[in-house]
């Protein structure tokens, strides 16, 4: 009976820790919203009143009105979409040669990848940026996207994946005459969708969060990211808060959007592949 007693009050206790977790996490995007509905003074009110005696609606075309916001939002979009779709098809080809396909050092060339994670982009912003320009890539999209195309993380991710498909099932489409190509599509990605959800939303995610390589890359306004445009509005107008705020959660909508499309693949994904070895 003591037992049961304090299993019930342990489990009580782990709840009322995540409630609260979760409660810490959401705040400030809880403030965020918030802010976006007051006007200019009322965001720095104390106490906090979260929702305002008069919701101030006009803040959102107001804010939309500052810039060329359409043209900034087709831009992250464009560049977010892209990207994610080439770390889709190339991570999962290279993760697909590593995990499958025996070659001389292969496990090498896989730990040279990874080691790639441990350099942050500002390390290596500058032979990336001369690569770019010696291609002519400045200021146009093929620039903003070639060098975030592939990323480690996401080769590292679909190889842990592909691992535990087994290998009976390769040599079966090979003996019935299947391609290579075949059975890339046939079998492989059928069977890696939760991982390929995963990385499909974490590679739209940080890349429509972009910030230091658009802004070194696109330097005309027909070629700005949204957080460019953020920052730059923030620039020229750092009084009005509550318009910012209203811009950031218009910035937030697409994802969430991606993220409750892929929330499951994404669980199921990271759960399956993210430790195994």
């Amino acid at each position: 009976m003591r037992r049961k007693t304090m299993l019930r009050l342990g489990g009580a206790l782990i709840s009322l820790l995540t409630v609260g977790g979760v409660v810490v996490m959401l705040l400030p995007y809880f403030w965020m919203v918030s802010s976006s509905i007051k006007t200019g003074i009322e965001v720095f009110d104390l106490p906090i009143k979260w929702i305002p005696d008069e919701i101030q609606w006009v803040n959102y075309p107001n804010a939309l009105s500052k810039g060329a916001f359409g043209v900034y939002f087709y831009n992250s979009f464009v560049v977010a979409f892209a990207v994610m779709a080439g770390n889709l098809v190339f991570c999962t080809l290279a993760g697909y040669g590593l995990a499958k396909f025996r070659f001389r050092h292969r496990e090498l060339c896989f730990r040279l990848i990874l080691s790639t994670l441990m350099l942050p982009l500002e390390i290596v912003l500058v032979p990336t940026f001369l690569v770019v320009r010696e291609l002519g890539l400045v200021n146009t999209y093929g620039g903003l996207i070639a060098p975030l195309a592939v990323d480690a993380f996401g080769v590292f991710l679909m190889r842990q994946s592909i691992r535990d498909i087994p290998d009976s099932l390769i040599e079966a489409a090979r003996m019935d005459g299947c391609s290579e190509f075949g059975i890339f599509w046939r079998i492989i990605l059928p069977n890696c969708k939760p991982a390929l959800g995963a990385l499909a939303l974490l590679a739209f995610r940080d890349n429509w969060d972009q910030f230091l390589w658009p802004f070194i890359v696109a330097t005309t306004d027909d070629l700005k990211t949204f957080p460019l445009g953020l920052a730059q509005m923030e620039g020229i107008d750092s009084a009005a808060y509550h318009e910012i705020m209203a811009l950031a959660v218009l910035g937030m909508i697409p994802a969430a959007f991606i993220f409750l499309f892929f929330q499951r693949a994404f669980v199921r994904g990271i759960t399956l592949t993210g430790l195994k070895e």
